[in-house]
């Protein structure tokens, strides 16, 4: 519980600590501490990096614990470090009344990697010293050492790495932890000897391989030309087009920009927060089952001039056994949009409670009876009528097969696989389907007040009824998300692939299904893209014909540009309470993008 309560701590600080980084909105005060943010990094070594441990790499196999040894900024050091991955927190307060921090160390059991931050001050305890020595030997342990450099004589003996910086202030607390997990490359090296082991000329350096936290002028862009952000967002609220949104903008692998706006509900006074997880819709499509597909395509098992008949025994008495894969992921197999799967639903086929029956939750207080999808869902789409082949007709369709075929090819479950291949390793904590069963309800976005289907608030259960019906995990709606893991997973695919020290795709797979590939509409492989129509202005007015990504029923879009290195992500409930055509009458997320590509292009002159 203590812990729980550290990390809402520290969440909250690492929100405070970014507003004055990535949603600050005042040019002067943001150069101001852009050069405070400098001065540090120019002054920050890293020490002892002979393994390469930093920056960290392989997120899957790590389980990081930090460990505050008197730190007064550990809640910022701590959240800062919860932007790349899941950082459990501990306090040596906590053990004040032990001769010997033994009981800590017994309780980093479960950790294989543990952060460890302390300033001079402390540096002469002989119990934290002692603690840091005995914990090195069988654990990877990294050090942050803030104030005089006299205090690495302290660390003599270690081989672990340490991040030393003159600057013991909360704003080196949120920089350190950009260089363990390479938001920031490690240049510097001593400039003074402090020991017979750190001696003049002693410093590793290491390039940057993640998202740096920063403000937007470390981009070239200044604050005051995105102040419009913060108006359109009060027209959103103000119109009832949303209760409220989040927008997340990076530039050149910076995180510029990440705010939060409104409530989670008109009626209800719970702030949107930039950590909240939303409900992506649509843009499941390409961050979980188009990733997986491009996955498969590398690897040579997924071909996609293959037909769906060879993948999906079920598929070969149906209409849709001779459409190729190509077609279902370019939208022109010539499959219906969707099935309102929730209007077929009677009487007995649902339940208020859980039994063996009925084992499927679609919402709180409603379970579908056992193998419904499979037995009901599955085949009336299976054999569903193709009208439009060659046409592009947008269909969910499309994503329910491809999530069938990921799935025969993976042998594993599209939530699992998803996880396993890209979730985890890139450090989103947040993403993926079920988030009911991972996270607390005050940290998911409701959606619709759902009063002629499930008959209550939806909260963290997938507001596509047909998803829903599958029970949660779908390849065209399911997944859920906080804006910070949409931008590491598209930070990715604009760097063609490659983030955190890994390659996940080959940039030749990433450019084939994020530029145009069809002869009749704009789409990409999986991908939406900018529409050549200009009188669509698609997604916006200034986007480049470069851009891709995706829009979601619920209030959302992810849209990358390569030729301004832009990921922007807008996330937003609209359908709450009911749902409201006011967010796309409105064109807010259009509207924001062109203030953040104007920006932009102003920088450049």
């Amino acid at each position: 519980m203590m812990r729980n309560r550290l990390f809402i701590l520290a969440t909250a600080s690492f929100f405070n600590i970014l507003c004055l980084m990535a949603c600050a909105q005042e040019h002067a005060a943001n150069e101001k501490k852009l050069s405070i943010a400098n001065s540090i990094a120019q002054t920050t070594i890293l020490l002892n990096n002979q393994d390469g441990i930093i920056p960290l790499k392989s997120l899957e196999k790590k389980n990081i614990a930090s460990v505050s040894l008197g730190f007064s900024y550990s809640l910022i050091f701590d959240s800062l470090a919860n932007k790349y991955d899941q950082v459990t927190p501990f306090s040596a307060t906590m053990y004040k009344d032990s001769v010997n921090l033994n009981n800590l160390e017994d309780d980093l059991k479960y950790y294989n990697t543990v952060l460890i931050s302390i300033d001079d001050q402390n540096s002469n305890n002989a119990k934290y010293i002692n603690f840091i020595n005995s914990i090195s030997k069988t654990k990877k342990v990294i050090v942050s050492l803030f104030g005089n450099g006299t205090a690495l004589k302290s660390f003599d003996l270690l081989q672990s790495p340490i991040i030393w910086t003159a600057q013991n202030t909360a704003d080196a607390a949120a920089i350190v932890p950009q260089y363990i997990f390479g938001g920031i490359a490690a240049e510097n090296k001593l400039t003074k000897a402090f020991s017979a082991k750190y001696t003049v000329g002693s410093g590793f350096t290491t390039t940057k391989t993640r998202l740096k936290y920063t403000v937007p002028e470390d981009a070239g862009v200044n604050s005051n030309s995105l102040k419009e952000i913060d108006a359109i967002a009060a027209e959103t609220i103000r119109e009832k087009a949303a209760p409220g949104l989040v927008v997340l903008v990076a530039k050149d692998g910076k995180v510029i920009f990440n705010k939060a706006y409104g409530t989670h509900t008109y009626d209800g006074n719970l702030p949107d927060k930039v950590t909240d997880i939303f409900d992506l819709a649509s843009v499941t499509k390409v961050t979980a089952t188009t990733p997986s597909v491009m996955r498969l395509f590398e690897e040579g098992k997924l071909k996609l001039d293959t037909n769906i008949g060879a993948y999906i025994p079920k598929a070969r008495t149906t209409p849709m056994n001779n459409i190729n894969v190509r077609e279902v992921m370019l939208h022109q197999a010539g499959f219906i949009p969707y099935i309102p799967f929730h209007n077929y639903v009677k009487t007995g086929d649902y339940s208020v409670d859980s039994t063996a029956a009925f084992p499927t939750k679609v919402a709180d207080g409603y379970y579908i009876k056992k193998d419904f999808f499979k037995d009901f869902m599955w085949p009336k789409m299976l054999n569903s009528p193709i009208k439009t082949r060659g046409q592009y007709v947008y269909s969910d369709i499309s994503m329910y097969v491809m999530k069938d075929i990921v799935e025969h090819i993976s042998e594993e479950p599209l939530n699992q696989y998803t996880y396993e291949n890209f979730y985890k390793p890139l450090g989103m904590q947040t993403a993926g389907f079920l988030p009911r069963n991972r996270f607390s309800r005050d940290q998911i976005i409701p959606t619709e007040q759902d009063t002629y289907f499930r008959k209550t608030l939806l909260v963290g259960y997938v507001h596509d009824q047909g998803a829903a019906l599958a029970g949660g995990i779908s390849g065209h709606a399911g997944l859920f998300s906080s804006a910070n893991d949409l931008a590491i997973i598209y930070q990715m695919l604009l760097n063609r692939g490659t983030y955190g020290g890994t390659q996940y795709f080959k940039p030749e797979t990433v450019d084939m299904f994020t530029s145009k590939q069809s002869n009749v509409s704009r789409r990409g492989l999986g991908f939406d893209r900018w529409d050549p129509d200009s009188t669509k202005h698609y997604p916006s007015n200034l986007a480049s014909p470069q851009t891709y990504g995706h829009t979601g029923y619920t209030g959302t879009c992810v849209w990358v540009d390569p030729s301004r290195g832009l990921v922007y992500v807008f996330l937003s409930n609209r359908v709450n309470p009911g749902v409201s055509e006011k967010l796309g009458n409105l064109k807010i997320r259009g509207r924001i993008q062109d203030v953040i590509n104007k920006a932009i292009d102003e920088s450049k002159k």
